[in-house]
């Protein structure tokens, strides 16, 4: 039964690759890699479930964090084309600053 879940998980992931490589979006290739580290992680998770090795948790833990905040990097770069946090302008600044009350 495990085998049979191991196959169906590398299957989705090599349609994930494909998906990754031919996506008609830059959207769509991030979220096809995305989901390869999802499915990397329940690999994880089985392999150490069938080799009696609690330590593999660990690791899929892990590479679930690394996974999330690399994601969330790579759409903000999309967004911003940057990594820094945008300023607001000074024009902006300066008529907030003059609706309080003086």
């Amino acid at each position: 039964m495990t085998f049979a879940a191991l196959v169906a998980i590398l299957i989705g992931m090599c349609l994930l690759l494909l998906r990754a490589l031919i996506g008609p979006t830059m959207y769509d290739r991030v979220l096809a890699v995305n989901s390869f580290g999802t499915k990397t992680v329940l690999v994880l998770g089985l392999l150490g479930y069938v080799m009696g090795r609690p330590d593999f948790l660990d690791i899929a833990i892990l590479y679930t964090l690394i996974n999330f905040v690399s994601t969330i990097a790579i759409l903000k770069f999309f967004r911003y084309r940057s990594f820094q946090v945008p300023l607001v302008r000074r024009t902006d600044a300066a008529s907030r600053a003059g609706d309080g009350n003086a």
